[in-house]
């Protein structure tokens, strides 16, 4: 009975382990093998010690028979599984190299949330040599790596140059080394490669441009345009909010963004402040466009919903397929946010979370901020809304309501 809870604890936590970096992967495929090994061990003690005439029974020569070729199998299985997660191992000893943080507003997501900062730095190709970090890739495809600016949801973040054309990008990575199963492996890099192209296809001033998508020794990257600004969430917070007009504004040109893609038949998915980037020259730029659904094909997880939950359609949390009224929701909640400095769906935990964006209503918009006009309620409601036939259609009718408000209270 001890060795059987020895195993369901060890089962259990196999299950639960985080399938991460820095030897948690390591650990977690030997969790298995190095308990069999420790039930056939003490198992064969107990025996001995209480089951003399179980074994007599047995007979000891087909015990004997039937526990060394056990004790062999798992040796074998504990062989296979140090050597196959060998390299994950080595990354326990292998030192972490901080990010550095440069003040280019393209970082990836760290702790479920993008970095940016302000101000460009200055790199020239004479001291590019010395900016690459620790294990850093010098080169992915043509692009020279300089140096790492992030980590997060697909991997790590690179300020590269293309020395061709003497153009500074980041480089998105995503690691294709993780994934044991051939099939899978196949159906990411498919996947990868289509959210890739169909977001490189989108043309328009007020949506990052991505230039360029490759793989490179077991790593998939996508070069895209390097930004100089802060992301929404810089202001989605008192006392930093925006003032009304301008908020609007961003969130018109960012409707008018998102409806181009839609009509290109590309969905965000992950409409968020952070994924909202206000340059300093006031450019707004939608960013990460497919990111969130290339980040969870490289994941092994089958119950993975694609988004930030906070910022989720219901639609989203049901697991349906999903199309361009999707990001109008999320837009929605971001509209309410940089409005009141809170999103409309807050709870104690991710379940409850979830259930309130599917079931509950918002907050009135007047009873946390009495300035706001009662356009900008009707906006959110219709915005917000359950049911996709009384959702606003297309993200163009969001943009028109939105300049409509803007031209009401300009007057």
């Amino acid at each position: 009975m001890a060795l059987t809870f020895v195993f369901s604890l060890a089962m259990n936590a196999c299950q639960r382990f985080p399938d991460a970096s820095r030897g948690s992967r390591f650990v977690r495929h030997m969790v298995i093998p190095i308990t069999m090994l420790m039930i056939l061990t003490f198992g064969d003690k107990a025996l001995r010690g209480v089951g003399l005439p179980l074994i007599d029974r047995l007979g000891i020569a087909q015990y004997l028979w039937a526990y060394s070729a056990s004790l062999i199998g798992v040796g074998l299985w504990l062989t296979l599984t140090w050597i196959r997660h060998f390299e994950s191992f080595c990354e326990v000893f292998t030192p972490r190299v901080p990010a550095q943080r440069t003040g280019i507003a393209s970082a990836m997501e760290s702790d479920g949330q993008p970095e940016e900062t302000t101000g460009m730095p200055s790199v020239s190709s004479s001291n590019s040599g010395l900016a690459i970090n620790g294990s850093a890739p010098a080169m992915l495809g043509r692009y020279k790596v300089l140096k790492e600016l992030g980590r997060g949801a697909m991997g790590i973040v690179y300020l590269g140059k293309d020395p061709t054309i003497q153009r500074f990008v980041a480089i998105k990575t995503m690691r294709l080394d993780q994934i044991d199963d051939s099939e899978k492996l196949q159906e990411v890099k498919a996947r990868f490669f289509r959210e890739a192209e169909s977001a490189g296809k989108l043309s328009h001033p007020n949506i990052v441009t991505i230039y360029d998508a490759g793989e490179q020794d077991d790593l998939g990257y996508i070069a895209m345009e390097l930004l100089d600004g802060q992301a929404l969430r810089q202001w989605s917070r008192p006392p930093h909010l925006l003032p009304p007009m301008e908020t609007i504004q961003v969130l018109a040109t960012v409707a008018d963004a998102l409806d181009h893609a839609h009509q290109e038949g590309v969905v965000h998915r992950d409409i968020k402040p952070a994924n909202i980037m206000l340059t300093k020259d006031r450019t707004v730029k939608v960013m990460d466009f497919g990111i969130a659904k290339m980040a969870s094909s490289s994941r092994t997880q089958t119950d993975m919903v694609l988004g930030t939950p906070t910022y989720m359609s219901p639609e989203q949390i049901g697991g349906k397929k999903v199309d361009g009224r999707s990001d109008i929701f999320s837009l929605g909640i971001v509209f309410f946010e940089l409005l009141t400095g809170r999103p409309p769906f807050m709870a104690d935990n991710l379940p409850a979370l979830l259930f309130a964006i599917a079931h509950h209503h918002p907050p009135a918009l007047q009873s946390i901020r009495k300035d706001l006009p009662p356009m900008c309620q009707e906006i959110v409601t219709r915005a917000l809304q359950k049911d996709l036939p009384q959702r606003y259609r297309r993200a163009a009718e969001l943009s028109q309501d939105l300049q409509a408000c803007l031209h009401s209270l300009a007057a």
